[in-house]
């Protein structure tokens, strides 16, 4: 038996085709789903809302009608803090990380805002490998920042300048 491709070979791993736009409170509970999926500790459809009324950059992807990854940013001043991002098991090692943290720093970088900073665990190998590809330095860390199954987590604390020629320096402790 053989199988019928659409798509040519070097398409096969492609990266979706997805569609960007703000998530609103109808969409909460597939968010909170994909997060209690993906997450030991996720956060609750409660924060997702308070996400929402706080005016925070609320931004999902979509497949077709899928919600396949979402984003939380806060913005103030010059700067952003990626809160949560997130994207569905069935659609992890897929690329689909690499583009809506690609479409999290173009939206930025059009206010424009200078640095991006988020925390990560250090257990969270695929998210590290992720912000290190984007350019994304640790500032210092964060003790005993996450919960976790056997008392607390650090948090490494990362920094990416989006504003060309802006350097920063690294610190010990933030």
């Amino acid at each position: 038996m053989s199988a019928v491709f659409s798509a040519p070979p070097e398409q096969w791993n492609a990266p979706p085709a997805l569609a960007f736009r703000a998530f609103s409170e109808a969409d909460v509970l597939k968010v909170a789903a994909i997060e209690a999926d993906v997450y030991v500790f996720p956060w609750s459809a409660g924060n997702f809302r308070d996400s929402l009324f706080s005016g925070y950059r609320c931004i999902g992807a979509w497949v077709d009608k899928e919600l396949v990854s979402y984003a939380v940013v806060m913005t103030a001043l010059d700067e952003a803090h990626l809160l949560n991002l997130a994207v569905a098991k069935d659609w992890q090692q897929r690329g689909v990380g690499a583009l809506m943290l690609t479409h999290i720093i173009e939206e930025l970088k059009a206010i424009p805002l200078e640095m991006i900073y988020l925390e990560v665990r250090p257990s969270n190998l695929a998210g590290r490998r992720l912000y290190e590809r984007f350019g994304f330095k640790q500032l210092g860390m964060r003790p005993d920042y996450y919960p976790a199954l056997a008392g607390r987590e650090d948090a490494l604390f990362l920094g990416l300048n989006i504003v060309p020629g802006l350097n920063i320096a690294p610190t010990k402790n933030t």
